[in-house]
């Protein structure tokens, strides 16, 4: 990331990353041991420039009454770290098998709860809106997008989708790794049951558009998929996954990834409709080879239909019984890579610079095209 024959002048360097919001405490820290000096100018430019945005990042927090609200996260520290101006700050409810009727609500609320006071200790706001995610970028102060993976707390009650959207809730995984109790449609790692999107599945994405909540798309099957778009007035997003002929080199990952990933075909579906693909790190072994995957899936749907969704966590991991644990390799967002010196948008702004796209789209790619259909989707005369 080194640009040694750049004719930058030093304080115009210096400005640029004052518009950034990034000063020499950014990367002089315990996780980039490395002077400001050493990034190339240009990335800078396009990091302050830029809305930038992750799709699908986990904040862990705990989802039980008595462990709420758990232990503090320095998540404004970590986004001012990454370049990103926003997160899709999500969470997930059936990690631990959900048994009892109300579990899957009392813990959507349970982790609200804990996520309201990690956002308050750490002055960041919820974005409800187009606006906000604008005002924080030029505020120079970090955002989160408030989306929940799997509609598994509704249990087919469909007023609490109002009821997520008054917590500010602005963006709803339809589906996760297991079926709620009310099944929304069928999941794509799972044998398919339901004939894909259900009935119950169909009202839920007619209130997120009355509503204004964008609908995200990831772990859906091709015929939930198909379903869904046909049913939805705005554009979806597909938050997380990559190109099916993109395996990367460790093959066991690629083993175990592969039923999560898009097909050209069904890629194509999703961009007719208007919406946006998120490809994610796992199986990129390097910034430049993560920046290679977003090019494939842009030479397939197009520029303005492809986005960051790294489904990484900026944050420590927290598991039910209080305390943060070691993450795997490449589980943080900014440590995705072992020889990452910069944060995690620093380096991918650079990678694609490198693999030849241009700075408009850079920043389409970069978080344009998200705000897109955020916009589109939260966008509505009640």
């Amino acid at each position: 990331m080194v640009n040694r024959d750049s004719n930058w002048n030093r304080r115009k360097f210096i400005n640029t990353l004052a518009i950034a919001g990034a000063g020499t405490a950014l990367f002089r820290n315990r996780a980039f041991a490395v002077s400001f000096d050493d990034l190339d100018p240009r990335v800078a430019a396009i990091v302050a420039n830029t809305i930038g945005v992750d799709s699908h990042n986990h904040i862990d927090v705990p989802l039980v009454a008595s462990e709420v609200p758990g232990p503090n996260i320095d998540l404004s520290g970590e986004m001012k770290r990454s370049g990103f101006s926003a997160i899709s700050m999500t969470f997930a409810l059936d990690y631990q098998k959900l048994q009892n009727p109300g579990e899957a609500y009392d813990r959507f609320l349970n982790g609200l709860a804990a996520m309201d006071a990690q956002l308050k200790n750490n002055n960041i706001k919820r974005a409800l809106n187009m606006g906000d995610l604008q005002a924080a970028h030029q505020a120079k102060q970090p955002i989160v997008i408030q989306s929940v993976e799997g509609g598994h707390f509704l249990e087919g009650k469909i007023e609490r989708v109002e009821i997520a959207y008054n917590r500010g809730l602005r963006h709803l995984g339809l589906l996760h790794d297991s079926d709620a109790s009310v099944p929304l449609g069928d999941v794509y790692t799972n044998p398919p049951q339901w004939g894909g999107l259900t009935g119950f599945g169909t009202s839920v994405i007619k209130e997120c558009n009355r509503l204004g909540i964008l609908i995200d798309l990831a772990h859906a099957n091709l015929e939930t998929l198909t379903a869904a778009l046909k049913t939805s007035t705005k554009p979806t997003i597909v938050s997380h996954t990559g190109l099916d002929t993109r395996l990367g080199q460790d093959a066991n990952m690629a083993k175990m990834m592969r039923p999560r990933l898009i097909s050209k075909e069904q890629a194509k579906l999703v961009a007719d409709a208007g919406g946006v693909i998120g490809v994610w790190t796992h199986l990129a072994g390097s910034p430049l080879e993560y920046a290679q995957n977003i090019r494939a899936l842009v030479d397939v749907i197009g520029v303005d239909h492809v986005c960051i969704g790294t489904d990484t966590k900026l944050t420590p991991s927290y598991r039910p019984g209080g305390g943060q644990h070691p993450e795997r390799i490449g589980e943080r967002s900014n440590l995705a890579w072992s020889e990452q010196k910069f944060g995690f948008y620093f380096v991918v702004v650079d990678a694609l610079l490198k693999t030849g796209f241009s700075e408009a789209e850079i920043t389409k790619i970069g978080g344009g095209n998200y705000c897109r259909v955020f916009e589109a989707a939260t966008s509505v005369n009640k």
